[in-house]
């Protein structure tokens, strides 16, 4: 299994306050003989608001070397992770959670709104110090 992200419990901090219940940490996928491991599994309660969703999460922090290079890879994974849960369980929503510093410097930009849109990634940005979320971009 993969290393978790720094931004890892922030994230999970901040969705249980918005009242998601963490199912799983990670979230296995299998599909054939293929075994994904996305960051994080969660529901919520049957609510007039939310309907008792399902999503994932997948986490990035993008730290390395090249912003550029990182979005390519966040890109690639989440569509990935996104065709394997459209065939296992089609019900659960797939999001890319990022800090609100990854969020103005990769994706509020014309080039990142782009890519996130053309792509259709689906984003929760993250206030880390606060551990609360800032939005949901969709």
């Amino acid at each position: 299994m993969p290393a978790q992200d720094s931004i890892h419990d922030a994230v999970v901090n901040a969705l249980q306050t918005e009242g998601w219940r963490i199912t799983d940490d990670p979230l296995t996928v299998e599909f054939g003989d293929v075994y994904l491991f996305i960051d994080l599994g969660a529901t919520t309660s049957l609510t007039a608001e939310r309907g008792g969703e399902k999503i994932a999460v997948e986490i990035k922090s993008f730290l390395g070397k090249s912003k550029v290079a990182d979005l390519q890879q966040a890109v690639g994974q989440y569509a990935v992770y996104r065709s394997f849960l459209r065939q296992v369980e089609p019900e659960r929503a797939i999001y890319l959670a990022v800090s609100l510093e990854v969020y103005n410097q990769v994706f509020l930009p014309p080039t990142g709104e782009l890519v996130r849109s053309d792509v259709g990634i689906q984003l929760i940005v993250i206030d880390v110090d606060e551990e609360e979320v800032v939005s949901w971009v969709r």
